[in-house]
C-alpha cells in the first residue's frame, strides 16, 4: 500500500508539472523520445510529506498543503526527484520527531503545535551554480484551522509558488519550478 501511495503522489506531481509546463511545450518543437530516454529523465521539485502525531515515518501528502493537521503533527518538505529510473520521491532525511522539534513550545488555547522539517536535498539535485542550504527544523504555533500552506508560511519567510505548486522555499532554488532534468547518476540504483 505504501508503494502505491508513493507511486500515486509521483504520478500526481508529474501530471501537475506537465500541466504547468504546457505553455512552454506549445512553443517547443516536437521531439520523439524513446523509452530509454524517458527512463533517464525525471522531475526535480519540492515534495510534501506529513506525519500524524506519534508517527515515526513520513507519508507523502496526496493532496498538497491544503490539509489540516492535529497538534503534535510534523510537516516535511524535501527538494526531491522522481522519474523513470527513480520512481519514488525521497522523503526528508530526518525522521518526523515532534518531541525533539517542539520540545520548547508550550501548547496554547485555540492553537496547535506543528513541527516542520525542510530538507533542501542532496548536492546532486542542486541546480547549476546553487548549493542546498542546511535543513530547517522548527516548531510553529498555528491557528487550529491552519493547513499545510499556513504552517509552511509560519516556518519560513519566503515561499515561491506557481499555479498552486511550491517552487521555492527560503530562496531555493532561485529560478526554477519543477523542471525536467536527466536522472542524476548518484540517484540511480
Amino acid at each position: 500500500m505504501k508503494k502505491f501511495k508513493t507511486l500515486s503522489i509521483t504520478v500526481i506531481i508529474i501530471s501537475a508539472l506537465l500541466t504547468s509546463c504546457s505553455s512552454q511545450s506549445q512553443t517547443d518543437t516536437a521531439v520523439e523520445t524513446t523509452t530509454t530516454d524517458s527512463a533517464d529523465k525525471g522531475y526535480r521539485y519540492w515534495g510534501y510529506f506529513q506525519a500524524a502525531p506519534g508517527d515515526t515515518q513520513w507519508t507523502p501528502a496526496m493532496t498538497g498543503p491544503s490539509v489540516k493537521m492535529e497538534d503534535g503533527a510534523v510537516e516535511g518538505w524535501a527538494f526531491t526527484f522522481s522519474g523513470g529510473a527513480v520512481p519514488d520521491a525521497s522523503a526528508p532525511t530526518s525522521k518526523p520527531d515532534f518531541d525533539s522539534i517542539c520540545s520548547g513550545t508550550d501548547s496554547s488555547s485555540g492553537k496547535k503545535r506543528v513541527g516542520v522539517f525542510i530538507d533542501f536535498g542532496p548536492s546532486a539535485l542542486a541546480p547549476d551554480g546553487e548549493t542546498p542550504p542546511n535543513p530547517i527544523s522548527t516548531c510553529v504555533l498555528a491557528d487550529e484551522k491552519a493547513v499545510g500552506a499556513d504552517v509552511l508560511s509560519l516556518a519560513v519567510k519566503e515561499i515561491k509558488s506557481d499555479k498552486g505548486m511550491v517552487c521555492g522555499i527560503s530562496g531555493y532554488p532561485k529560478n526554477e519550478c519543477g523542471v525536467e532534468i536527466p536522472t542524476p547518476a548518484q540517484l540511480k540504483k
